[in-house]
């Protein structure tokens, strides 16, 4: 995807050769014509795979996934990083480590809004390590729901997230693939 490429190459910040900073794309500020931009690839990608789900984990995943959902007609599932009081005690819950924060969370996802009938179609911002993505893939595949693929805006090829996926035998589908942040830029594997 051209424009975003040029996007990152604009807005983007190497913070080190391991850490690629979007926030003014989507992690802190969201534009909303590049979001559709990226839903509509999204869908038109999975567009035959009968998807009845779009699932990303809070946060940052949420408004790409929400526009595939929108552009695929079908609902937005996200899985909490945080209990709440309101928290559905028969949640499904993965402990994953967060690369950018440092950190070991849960990530939870109610039983109510993902079944066996389900065709899902997992979306996400980033991906680094994929602690994160194969603790959802887990919570997925326990709930008995059917995951078709999953849709990245950002491929970091130089970290092992997005080969572990695949070595499963997901589809995997990435809009940007870089290959490295050597040198403080951004070199695009494509």
């Amino acid at each position: 995807m051209e424009v975003l490429k040029q996007r990152i190459l604009e807005e983007g910040v190497v913070l080190s050769d391991q850490v690629l900073k979007l926030d003014a794309l989507l992690n802190h500020q969201v534009d909303p014509i590049l979001t559709m931009e990226m839903g509509r690839e999204f869908a038109g990608r999975f567009a035959d795979a009968g998807i009845t789900r779009v699932v990303t984990v809070e946060s940052s995943g949420i408004a790409v996934a929400f526009a595939t959902a929108l552009e695929m007609k079908v609902p937005l599932v996200f899985a909490r990083r945080k209990k709440t009081l309101l928290a559905d005690p028969d949640a499904l819950c993965e402990r994953v480590p967060s690369f950018t924060k440092g950190i070991v969370t849960d990530i939870m996802l109610s039983r109510q809004y993902i079944s066996a009938q389900d065709k899902v179609l997992f979306i996400d911002d980033i991906i680094a390590n994929g602690d994160a993505a194969r603790g959802l893939i887990k919570i997925i595949q326990r709930s008995g729901a059917e995951l078709a693929g999953m849709g990245v805006v950002v491929e970091k090829c130089f970290q092992a997230g997005a080969r572990t996926i695949r070595d499963q035998g997901i589809r995997l589908e990435s809009l940007v693939r870089i290959e490295s942040l050597e040198d403080g830029k951004v070199h695009f594997a494509d």
